[in-house]
């Protein structure tokens, strides 16, 4: 297992970046930062004070723009002649994703400061990057420490928290498909890592109210929960736990139906409304809940006509088809797959 060394949560925990690495490893003394043209903007200031304050004097900033392999290896050539001891990503989903990737191709160390809650990647090895030829996360890098400020965090679109609610709620049916790979095909199933991941989605449904009442509460306790739920996938060593036939779905959106189709959170729950009724459960309690955060319940809530979610439902098993889903079970036709959709009101 390969687990984060040291994770830290609160208010204004970003002024202490520079004193976090060491605590780390001492022997830290160049720093890579990646991260967006926007976020480097909002937090150089601070981070480079920190990195004074905890005498860290050789550091160097690098901004990246679309999270795709041509990125990645852009970055690892530029970072590499700079030879750090180790990657920070700070920033979205993109900038952890693309400082995840080229800690891994250069084989350095990797520290997750993630600057909004929305998707669980921020503690994870797991990565989705443009450009692949494989339509679905990859297993790159473990982050040794996560930095996750709230009050930093808060300041992101609200948008993008709603997404990480959507990412947490497809742990429901990602771990029912773990089990059915279990008792049908015989795979591997660790309890734990599914326990934890189901308990990551179990919060945002059981306290779905008191987390919208509550913003600075709600983004907490939203980013813990997208924390465990990566950690959940560093003890299974795959991505089991947390990515199941609801991920395949939105994946197979991204694919059908292009860039303009939702985040990825977003795409996830509709994926896990249609899921859980094939798997047998409470999918109107999900609704219910992503309606509650404000997260799209229907296709053409995120630009998908009525073919492009067929479509989709219809491709999602043969994007990855040794991870056995309830799809593999089912085999979704064109016509099948318009009644489920219609079925639970996604289209």
């Amino acid at each position: 297992m390969e687990l984060p060394r040291r994770i830290l949560i609160g208010s204004t925990v970003i002024v202490g970046l520079g004193n976090f690495i060491q605590q780390l490893d001492h022997n830290f003394s160049r720093v890579a930062i990646i991260s967006g043209e926007i976020v480097k903007e909002r937090t150089q200031a601070i981070s480079q004070q920190s990195m004074k304050d905890a005498d860290l004097s050789e550091y160097k900033w690098f901004v990246a723009a679309e999270a795709t392999i041509n990125e990645a290896e852009r970055l690892a050539r530029a970072i590499k002649r700079y030879s750090p001891d180790v990657i920070v990503g700070q920033g979205g989903g993109r900038s952890v994703d693309l400082a995840k990737m080229t800690a891994y191709s250069l084989g350095k160390s990797f520290i997750s400061v993630p600057t909004s809650a929305s998707h669980d990647g921020i503690s994870s090895p797991f990565v989705s990057m443009k450009g692949s030829d494989k339509p679905y996360s990859i297993k790159a890098k473990t982050p040794i420490g996560v930095l996750a400020d709230v009050e930093l965090m808060s300041k992101a679109p609200h948008r993008l928290m709603i997404s990480g609610c959507g990412d947490l709620v497809g742990k429901i049916t990602a771990v029912k498909d773990w089990e059915l790979a279990r008792d049908e095909v015989h795979e591997y199933y660790g309890t734990y890592a599914a326990n934890l991941a189901y308990l990551s989605a179990k919060i945002i449904l059981n306290e779905g109210q008191n987390l919208v009442n509550d913003n600075l509460y709600g983004l907490r306790t939203v980013v813990e929960a997208l924390i465990s739920a990566g950690v959940a996938s560093c003890i299974a060593g795959s991505s089991r736990p947390c990515s199941g036939s609801e991920h395949l779905f939105s994946h197979a959106v991204e694919y059908v139906a292009g860039k303009n189709s939702g985040l990825h959170g977003e795409r996830v729950g509709i994926g896990t409304i249609i899921m859980a009724k094939l798997h047998g459960l409470d999918w109107e309690r999900i609704v219910e809940t992503l309606a509650l955060f404000g997260a799209p319940t229907r296709g053409k809530q995120i630009n998908l006509t009525e073919n492009e979610v067929v479509q989709s439902l219809v491709l999602a098993s043969s994007l990855r088809p040794e991870r056995f889903t309830i799809l593999n079970r089912e085999k979704l036709d064109k016509n099948k797959a318009a009644i489920l959709a219609k079925s639970v009101k996604v289209i």
